[in-house]
């Protein structure tokens, strides 16, 4: 089981999932990805899940606990509109449920790691540790990339969680020198793996143009990441 976080909205987490979920697929893995709650859509729009399960292919299990019409934190969106927010508990429990028959499960949150799902204060920090699932972070390429993610990295380590490593969501088509320095930097600042980059615009390939995408992009994490060559569980490499 995976958990993918992200150092904020709109850093690619679910070009990421959905470049894991297609490789395990590929693999011959059996993949589900569970998304706690979508924030800032009506019922009617494509959601997060959609577009992995049009990147990956539809035999990834998607499922999708909540929606909330409000652009806001899950427990934010959810008392705006009069409804009830997802809980850490139903999450997990979720998660457990899809993992009993797929290999790979991969939980991808809203927002940060410390985004409320709940108005007890529950996060997806909170989801990873009733899991005691590794976590994944995305992150951006740029100024304030470094702190960004040591600041979530710090979270981890501050609750005990492991953490497999870092992954660019969007690489931009033409870098700035903060970018080519993030290749670097962000390990030596971290000290956890950078485990690839995916380009900006992955999202929007089709799925035979994806596929091969994810496999170079994700090619530096693939020992890292071990449902890749080692089966069914991921394993904390890097963990703090």
């Amino acid at each position: 089981m995976l958990v993918v976080t992200g150092t904020s909205t709109g850093v690619g987490k679910t070009t990421v999932t959905s470049a894991i979920a297609a490789l395990a697929v590929s693999a011959g893995r059996r993949v589900a990805v569970l998304k706690p709650a979508q924030t800032g859509l009506d019922a009617a729009q494509p959601g997060d899940v959609d577009e992995v399960r049009r990147l990956a292919g539809p035999s990834v299990t998607c499922r999708e606990l909540a929606r909330f019409p409000d652009p806001l934190a899950p427990a934010s969106a959810a008392r705006l509109a009069g409804l009830t927010p997802v809980t850490t508990a139903t999450t997990a429990a979720a998660a457990r449920e899809l993992a009993a028959e797929h290999d790979l499960v991969l939980v991808e949150g809203t927002g940060g790691l410390l985004v409320h799902l709940d108005d007890r204060g529950g996060t997806l920090a909170d989801v990873a540790a009733a899991l005691s699932a590794s976590v994944l972070v995305v992150t951006t390429a740029g100024l304030g990339t470094l702190n960004h993610t040591a600041l979530t990295v710090e979270v981890l380590r501050a609750r005990g969680l492991g953490c497999v490593g870092i992954v660019i969501g969007a690489w931009p088509a033409n870098p700035d020198l903060a970018a080519w320095s993030n290749l670097s930097d962000l390990p030596a600042v971290t000290g956890l793996p950078l485990l690839g980059a995916l380009p900006e615009g992955a999202g929007r390939l089709t799925p035979a143009e994806f596929l091969p995408v994810a496999q170079r992009g994700l090619q530096p994490g693939r020992q890292a990441l071990g449902w890749w060559s080692l089966g069914t569980r991921v394993t904390g490499v890097g963990s703090p």
